[in-house]
């Protein structure tokens, strides 16, 4: 039992590093300077992905019934045209804000790089617009865009788990320990991702923007595969 379980925390861990995934949660980090708020938005996306194959999965396991075909197809659909429109957030948001970064200080003392726009300033640089908030609470975006990569990849995870074990609580368990897998994985991610980032930020602007386009462009190229491979080469539509 233990083998199967740890072998479903790997399998989880392996899965965060998926095409559509990494484009997914590259896209939503990409405007991230902080490295813990970007690994905040990964372990939310696993979170996220991890409920709906709890949900989706359980009622599978316990009903005995497949996932038809279509319904698989058309949710694999959906993730594709996300990603085509997370991607073009990216790139709208690039030509849209005016972004150069700061080294400022914060009231209660605390200094980092920040990005900061000015879409309409006009006159001398007023220090006043560097006074902003952190936004705490859960990024909703990104529970969401995990919520829909569970759906469309809960078919597969859940003809794991029935081929893996043998009854209906190790099917859980299973699926519980990979999604598990899937937030330590996506929050790993994050941070590799964040770093460039990052340091881009404080040093080279020109680069950081060069990789948030970079980002944006492989985020609408991954997501246009994956329609075309659906609607095109699966149903015909074109």
């Amino acid at each position: 039992m233990f083998s199967a379980l740890f072998l479903g925390f790997l399998i989880g861990l392996q899965h965060a590093l998926e095409a559509d995934h990494v484009a997914a949660v590259a896209s939503i980090v990409s405007g991230e300077r902080k490295l813990g708020s970007a690994i905040r938005h990964g372990a939310v996306w696993g979170l996220g992905h991890t409920l709906t194959l709890l949900l989706l999965g359980g009622i599978v396991v316990l009903a005995g019934e497949a996932i038809p075909e279509i319904w698989a197809q058309s949710l694999e659909l959906l993730v594709g045209v996300m990603l085509v429109v997370l991607g073009l957030a990216v790139l709208r948001r690039l030509w849209r804000d005016k972004v150069h970064f700061h080294l400022h200080r914060h009231a209660d003392g605390v200094t980092h790089l920040h990005a900061h726009k000015h879409e309409a300033d006009e006159g001398p640089h007023d220090a006043r617009h560097h006074e902003h908030e952190h936004p705490a609470g859960l990024p909703l975006r990104s529970l969401a865009v995990g919520m829909m990569h569970g759906f469309a990849g809960s078919a597969a995870l859940i003809l794991l788990a029935l081929a893996s074990v043998t009854s209906t609580s190790m099917a859980l368990g299973y699926i519980l320990v990979f999604g598990i897998g899937s937030i330590v994985g996506m929050a790993l991610l994050s941070a590799v991702i964040a770093v460039p980032l990052g340091y881009t930020a404080g040093l080279f602007t020109w680069a950081n923007r060069a990789l948030q386009s970079a980002v944006g462009l492989v985020t609408i190229g991954v997501g246009g595969f994956i329609v075309y491979g659906i609607a095109v080469a699966d149903w015909g539509l074109i």
